[in-house]
């Protein structure tokens, strides 16, 4: 199970992720990633939304959207429960304050743990690689 202290809860907080965060697609699965620098200018919620929480360096929060074309409820909770379990495993590899919202297709319904795997790689490694260069001024040696 994914700690309390990393979970999405609230609209708000999924709509910022996917909204204002980058997104990599693949086959099985979106992936939504907002760091703290895509979140300048928005009002402090923090206290909010997790009370709970010590002050100081905030922890990667995850949450995820598998839809009813992904299949009926217990197709559903399965791809939940599987992504749940990946993204646990990779959240300290994510920039402390980030937001992350996986999307599941409906071709997740019938692939495997290790599909799936595959996928949340591949598009949190084309996510996080991207980072440093979007930090770079345009137009920079020309």
């Amino acid at each position: 199970m994914l700690p309390s202290d990393n979970r999405l809860r609230r609209r708000q907080d999924f709509a910022t992720a996917v909204k204002r965060g980058r997104r990599a697609g693949r086959p099985l699965l979106v992936v939504h990633l907002s760091r703290d620098g895509d979140l300048k200018g928005q009002v402090d919620r923090t206290s909010d939304s997790r009370p709970h929480v010590a002050e100081g360096t905030p922890s990667a929060r995850a949450g995820f959207v598998v839809s009813k074309a992904v299949g009926p409820a217990v197709v559903r909770n399965l791809v939940k429960r599987r992504l749940r379990h990946l993204v646990r495993d990779r959240l300290s590899s994510l920039p402390a304050g980030s937001l992350i919202v996986v999307r599941a297709l409906p071709q997740a319904a019938s692939a495997s743990y290790q599909d799936l795997e595959r996928d949340l790689d591949a598009a949190l490694k084309r996510l996080l690689k991207a980072e440093p260069a979007a930090t770079a001024p345009t137009g920079a040696g020309r």
